[in-house]
Order: C-alpha cells, then sequence, then structure tokens
C-alpha cells in the first residue's frame, strides 16, 4: 500500500555494537530490524560497519564482497523482503579494484528486496589525538559520486559518518525530505561534535536527518559515540539513544517540513551553486 506524500512515513535507525564475528552481527542487525518492523517502521536505517568492527582495520578485507552478490548483501535483501520495509543497509565492505583496499558501501533494498541505490563513501576519516589514531584511507578507497534515490515520502539522501562535516555534499543531494547518516563516530569526536553537525544538517537543509550509529565499548576496545537519533526540518531532536543496542524511531512529516520551509523559507532564498 503507498503512502500518500503529505501522510507521516515511519522511519527507524538501529544502534549497535558490531563485533568482529560477522554472523553474530546479522543475527542482531536481524533482532533489532524486526523489532523496528513490528513498531510500525516502513524504513530501518543500519550503522556503519553492522556486519563486522574486526581488531584491526584491515581485518574487513576478508569479508569484502562483489557488488551484486555476497551473504552480506542477502541478508540486506532477503531482510527487506522478510519485514517488508526499506533498509539501508550501513555500510559493507565491497570489492575495490586494488586487493589491499575496499569500498566502504551504502546499499538500499525496497520492501521487495530489490536493490534501488548505491553510495561509497567520500570522505574518508583521518585523526591523530593521544593513543587514538584512524587512517581510512589505508584500507578503504573513496567514492566519487553523490547518490539520492526516491521513496514514498520523497528524496533520500545518502552520506556516511564523516562525510557529515562537508555541508557541500549535502547541498549537492538537492530538495531532500530525509538525510541519513549511518556513522561509527568515535568517541572522543562524537562527544564533541555529534548533535552538532546533525542538527546543522537538518537546518541547513529544512528536512529531516536520520542518524544509525555504533554505540557502545567494542571486543576490538574501540569506544563509539553513539546517540542515534532523528532531527526533523527545525534541528529539534525527536527521538535518541545514547548507548548500547536498540531502535529509535519517527516520523518523516512532510507537513512538518513544508510548514518550516513556508515560516523560513531560507531554502527559496537560496542564490549561489553548490557544485
Amino acid at each position: 500500500m503507498s503512502t500518500a506524500p503529505h501522510e507521516p512515513f515511519r522511519v527507524a535507525a538501529l544502534q549497535m555494537v558490531s563485533t568482529p564475528d560477522r554472523e553474530r552481527n546479522l543475527a542482531e542487525a536481524e533482532k533489532l530490524i524486526a523489532e523496528a518492523a513490528a513498531g510500525g517502521a516502513r524504513l530501518v536505517l543500519l550503522p556503519e560497519y553492522f556486519c563486522f568492527m574486526g581488531h584491526k582495520d584491515s581485518d574487513k578485507l576478508a569479508i569484502c564482497e562483489p557488488h551484486g552478490d555476497g551473504p552480506i548483501q542477502r541478508f540486506l535483501a532477503d531482510a527487506a523482503k522478510r519485514h517488508g520495509v526499506w533498509v539501508i543497509g550501513g555500510t559493507l565492505p565491497l570489492n575495490a579494484p586494488e586487493a589491499t583496499r575496499v569500498l566502504n558501501t551504502t546499499l538500499v533494498f525496497d520492501p521487495s528486496g530489490e536493490e534501488r541505490a548505491r553510495y561509497d563513501k567520500i570522505h574518508l576519516f583521518n585523526f591523530e589525538k593521544g593513543a587514538e589514531s584512524f587512517d581510512e584511507a589505508r584500507t578503504i578507497r573513496p567514492g566519487a559520486e553523490v547518490r539520492t534515490f526516491e521513496a514514498p515520502f520523497g528524496r533520500v539522501g545518502l552520506s556516511v559518518c564523516y562525510d557529515l562535516r562537508f555541508p557541500e555534499l549535502y547541498r549537492r543531494m538537492g530538495d531532500c525530505a530525509l538525510m541519513v547518516v549511518p556513522s561509527a563516530f568515535t568517541y572522543t569526536t562524537g562527544r564533541a561534535h555529534w548533535q552538532i553537525l546533525l542538527r546543522a544538517r537538518a537546518i541547513e537543509n529544512q528536512c529531516y536527518v536520520l542518524a544509525a550509529a555504533q554505540g557502545g565499548t567494542h571486543e576490538n576496545g574501540r569506544r563509539t559515540w553513539g546517540h542515534t537519533m532523528l532531527v526533523d526540518p527545525w534541528g529539534e531532536i525527536v527521538a535518541v539513544r545514547d548507548e548500547g543496542a536498540g531502535v529509535v524511531a519517527g516520523d518523516i512529516d512532510p507537513e512538518r517540513i513544508a510548514a518550516v520551509r513556508a515560516s523560513l523559507p531560507a531554502w527559496r532564498h537560496r542564490v549561489l551553486d553548490c557544485a
């Protein structure tokens, strides 16, 4: 049954604390997708690295898949079809041209289990502070294309984690009803900037922002910030979960988008081209 553009559309973001065991992570994701669907969600967003958080960055090379087939992709397609929901599959490692790196990829499946969109993470995280050291470019090949897809309630813009710091990416998505941000923010950077950045992207683009996060202390010793949330077009937090695995849900309300844009028509006042 289709949803008229003016009707609220229930969405959910999953928060996880993923492990180095792919099968255990997929089982946890299945449980949370089922919970979200049972709660009325019709679109479910998983976090970055939902399927695997290895002991070292290069571990993900062992589970990378060719685009179009593999256990992680089959899981996402089957879950979408089984529960009759849109599934935005956080990220999974897909084969890159070079054997030493992967593409950190978001795949979108519709309720029939058909793939509808793909986005390869463009901006690669690099952070050095004390004992914390991250350089995703060592094991990830960056993407190059901005991607969106059409959902029953409007356009959805795709981004991943560190992308959140680059507002020009979101401008280039165009007129979206929803922008999604599957993430695995570190505790340090998340505590400092996560909520501020999510609210800024929602306010700037006068649309909803749904962010699914890793949230807790992982078996590999890494600690992620969590705070999975849904933010509305005025920058108000609709729902949030601080730490631990669970579901965050809320409605995408086209009337709320229209009301915000009517009272403060910043969208219509744009004069500069971001391309």
